[in-house]
């Protein structure tokens, strides 16, 4: 068999010591694989690479197209980016996979029948990391969420679920506070699950979705939900599963493809061959299916399982109770292979099916564009630095502007509507939105917010920043403000 070139980053901490114990397994087990290495984390910050990554390492992932990483450390302080977002969004990494299983009873855990798979859409929301300083007081970090980013998550996660013979999709959002951003993630969810009436969905919020998950996870099937709440839950998910050492997480693109553990570099605890490279080993088992090596594996994935079930343990999951030898890495490996061949007795086995060509490239895209809406301008919202603290004394000065075709209608602070009517014992800070609306007529152009901007120039007002309104087809592509 021609073996498959697959680019391959060592790591920081105990990057080196997990790599190469499930490098080991992977020899031992026959995988026709040959390593390409590069250089990412620590070492790429110190010789210049804000972003972490090599121009050498860029190219040699871009070529291979599938990328097995082991922990990674990003310096602390301003003007280092992180290298697993940065690999994400530039490779259109768009789906993270993150299997989240109970090993009950040798693996303590207080939910035996935990089987879960949590699908993160992997490049918007808050992780776009557009952040600003705005005043003294206020920082702002934009949510960006996108139609077609919603329907590749969206569709990716019930394509999943078919393959894989799940039963449910369960969608989380915060949809009842951010009814634009998180309600067009759950739109697009409804939308789509119309194509799979073979499949049940739910929609949940994320908090009580979150302490669901902890207290109730068997109830659970496959989950997909944005960036950020998708980081958390998977980290909870597999924390309660026993230990987050033992997931591992895929990053699925059009593109290419990147196989990591879910667990950061640990360098407290970094060369005392202590560490548990159970997550690596998954994601190096979710990199063998993505390769199409179901036989490789299963066999992997059925060794481990049973190394578990002997229980031969590393730290972080040994308990008098359930384990039989506590053992460092690389020893961990060492049972690992000695078990290729053999399958658990009490845990299910692992049986990967070989995918056809179709089935073995990414989901379906997304649904074709939809009809552009007649979009038209209705107001601005100005945000000022402003360090007064009365909103009455606010709303006067910028009555008296006289714009011609714009009326102030609303002050907020915060997001909290503090005029008119607002309540006294609302705090203020030096950050304040001014929502001004068209008059008399319904529309406006862009040369009416210029000179409305002209004015709050001339009353020496510090503006930082415009959001033009608009309505889309008769509705508003806006939200309105708590108290309204």
């Amino acid at each position: 068999m021609n073996k498959q070139v697959v680019a391959c980053a060592s790591g920081d901490g105990i990057g080196p010591e997990i790599m190469t114990a499930v490098q080991r397994v992977l020899e031992a087990v026959g995988a026709p694989l040959e390593w390409r290495y590069v250089e990412l984390g620590q070492l790429a910050y110190e010789n210049g690479n804000s972003s972490g990554i090599t121009p050498e390492a860029w190219q040699a992932i871009r070529e291979t197209k599938v990328l097995l990483k082991a922990p990674l450390t990003t310096p602390q302080g301003g003007g280092y980016k992180s290298v697993n977002v940065t690999l994400r969004k530039s490779l259109g990494l768009y789906a993270n996979v993150r299997p989240c299983v109970a090993y009950a009873p040798f693996v303590t855990t207080k939910h035996p029948k935990l089987d879960m798979v949590i699908i993160r859409e992997n490049e918007e929301d808050l992780y776009a990391g557009i952040e600003h300083k705005q005043t003294d007081d206020v920082v702002q970090c934009l949510k960006l969420i996108s139609r077609p980013g919603c329907e590749k998550i969206v569709r990716y996660a019930f394509e999943y679920a078919r393959k894989n013979n799940r039963s449910k999709v369960t969608c989380m959002t915060k949809d009842n506070i951010m009814k634009l951003t998180d309600g067009l993630f759950r739109q697009v969810f409804e939308e789509i699950s119309l194509e799979y009436l073979d499949i049940q969905t739910e929609h949940m919020i994320i908090d009580i979705g979150a302490a669901r998950i902890a207290d109730t996870p068997e109830r659970f099937d496959v989950i997909v939900t944005s960036n950020l709440y998708g980081d958390i839950i998977s980290d909870i998910a597999a924390q309660i599963a026993g230990s987050v050492g033992l997931a591992g997480s895929a990053n699925i693109g059009e593109h290419g493809a990147l196989f990591e553990a879910i667990h950061g570099s640990a360098p407290d605890i970094a060369g005392q061959d202590c560490a548990n490279p159970s997550g690596l080993l998954q994601a190096a088992v979710q990199m063998l299916v993505h390769l199409n090596l179901p036989d490789t594996a299963t066999l992997v994935h059925n060794a481990w399982l049973k190394t578990l079930e002997d229980g031969i343990h590393t730290q972080d999951i040994f308990r008098a109770e359930t384990s039989c030898e506590c053992v460092g890495t690389q020893a961990f490996a060492d049972a690992v292979i000695a078990r290729l061949g053999q399958v658990p007795i009490l845990l299910p086995s692992a049986c990967y099916a070989e995918a056809s060509e179709q089935e073995a490239v990414v989901p379906a895209p997304p649904a074709l564009p939809r009809p552009k809406a007649t979009k038209d301008l209705v107001g601005v919202d100005v945000f000022l630095h402003w360090r007064g603290s009365c909103p009455e004394e606010l709303a006067l000065r910028l009555q008296k502007l006289g714009s011609a075709r714009l009326k102030l209608v609303m002050l907020t602070n915060r997001g909290v509507k503090v005029w008119p009517d607002g309540l006294p014992e609302t705090f203020c800070t030096d950050h304040w939105r001014c929502r001004f609306i068209a008059k008399g007529t319904k529309l406006i152009c862009h040369g009416d917010v210029l000179a409305l901007l002209a004015g709050i120039d001339m009353a020496s007002f510090d503006f930082i920043k415009t959001e033009n309104l608009y309505e889309f087809d008769g509705i508003p592509g806006f939200a309105l403000a708590q108290g309204q």
